[in-house]
């Protein structure tokens, strides 16, 4: 029978998924003040959230494999004390290719959160109560969010943008040191006999995902894709296109991250009694679709209240879409190759990640406006809800899970 986890490790799984951003989260939050410093343009800046996360799509892959075979403590030290190590190289850098080689250094951490903590979670924690541990443990991503848009402005505006780097790492490492005090014993023989999520596992024979893993990854690209094109320039669309002085543009980051936080519990919730993956994706992606809609309205008619009701859909639908992709990926691959699977999800989604913002600071270096991004973001959420739709014909097919 397993032993209950603790809350203890529930922090720290999502602690370990908010941790990574904290060098995106950070540069998006001080945009105007790192733009002015570096002398560099709204595309470059772009690139550098491309860096990360393309960074962590390359490696997803392969971290996700080795997550099924590496101890839990090394993993958590690379997520933590790699991101630390970002984050220190960005405070001292006074060059943009020094932000850049931060940017490269942070991707891997970000890269094996998903297989580390849901890994842990398929090996300690009872499966009807996986998916409400997925919802908590990935709020801590929008948590991340919360905190960086509430106190990094403040805290650049009296020690700079590299001071609030500098906070992110000693946060970093307070955090290892106390994740490293509350891991579980690991039990090899344990986790090569975990009992396989709830519902039907599926797996192929010869090694094979199916197709819902495939699918599950198209999804996550997409909406990876509007999401942190939607998160790296929100606060520089607050103070450019609305007139937000810096500290209420990251409160606007700020709020997405708070619904974000309780939306994904809520989702996790959700996936737990029951409902198609499927279902809630599409629910996701028309939602979404809605909060892109209404940024673009705010930037063409300067209308502030259309900007909070896009930054509440926003934190509301697509931040949440990662709880039932990984929860989704429980139910259908067997527990010793969720490292494995994650890493496939991961992967796309963090090259979603990786294009968002650069085809974002693109689009805006040649227009000079938010609008085409915003229709860019808005076509995105779009094809999620055919790849929702898709998804749950092939979980019409017997024998395949929802």
């Amino acid at each position: 029978m397993k032993q209950q986890p603790s809350a203890a490790l529930l922090f720290v799984l999502t602690a370990a998924m908010g941790v990574g951003p904290l060098l995106n989260y950070g540069l998006s939050a001080t945009s105007p003040l790192v733009i002015a410093d570096l002398g560099i343009s709204q595309g470059q800046f772009g690139l550098l959230a491309t860096a990360v996360f393309a960074s962590a799509a390359v490696s997803s892959s392969w971290l996700g494999r080795l997550s099924d075979r590496t101890s839990n403590r090394a993993q958590l030290i690379l997520i933590f004390a790699g991101t630390a190590v970002a984050l220190v190289v960005a405070a001292l850098a006074h060059h943009y290719v020094a932000l850049l080689i931060a940017a490269l250094l942070a991707g891997p951490a970000q890269a094996i959160s998903n297989p580390t903590t849901n890994r842990i979670i398929i090996n300690h924690v009872a499966p009807p109560k996986r998916p409400g541990w997925i919802g908590v443990k990935q709020s801590g991503v929008q948590g991340s969010q919360l905190f960086v848009g509430l106190v990094f402005p403040a805290m650049a505006l009296w020690a700079g943008w590299q001071g609030a780097m500098m906070l992110g790492a000693v946060v970093a490492l307070v955090l290892l040191a106390y994740g490293l005090r509350r891991l579980p014993v690991e039990n090899p023989a344990a986790k090569a006999t975990a009992a396989p999520g709830a519902g039907v596992t599926v797996a192929a024979a010869d090694g094979r995902f199916p197709a819902s893993i495939w699918l599950f990854a198209g999804y996550a690209l997409l909406a990876g894709l509007g999401m942190q094109a939607t998160n790296v320039y929100l606060p520089l669309f607050a103070v450019r296109a609305l007139d937000f002085p810096l500290v209420l543009a990251g409160v606007a980051a700020g709020v997405s991250g708070v619904v974000g936080v309780s939306s994904r519990i809520l989702w996790g919730r959700r996936m737990a009694t029951g409902v198609r993956a499927s279902t809630l994706l599409a629910l996701m992606g028309a939602g979404a679709l809605g909060g892109a809609a209404a940024l673009l309205g705010a930037g063409e008619f300067g209308n502030p209240v259309l900007l909070w009701i896009g930054v509440v859909l926003h934190g509301a639908t697509v931040l949440g879409a990662n709880v039932v992709t990984m929860a989704g990926v429980m139910r259908v691959v067997p527990p010793a190759r969720v490292g494995a699977a994650s890493g496939i999800v991961s992967m796309g989604m963090y090259t979603g990640f990786a294009g968002g913002p650069l085809l974002m600071g693109l689009l805006l270096d040649r227009s000079g406006t938010f609008h085409s991004g915003w229709l860019l973001v808005g076509a995105g959420y779009l094809l999620c809800i055919v790849l929702a739709l898709a998804l749950r014909g092939y979980g019409n097919r017997p024998g395949v899970v929802r």
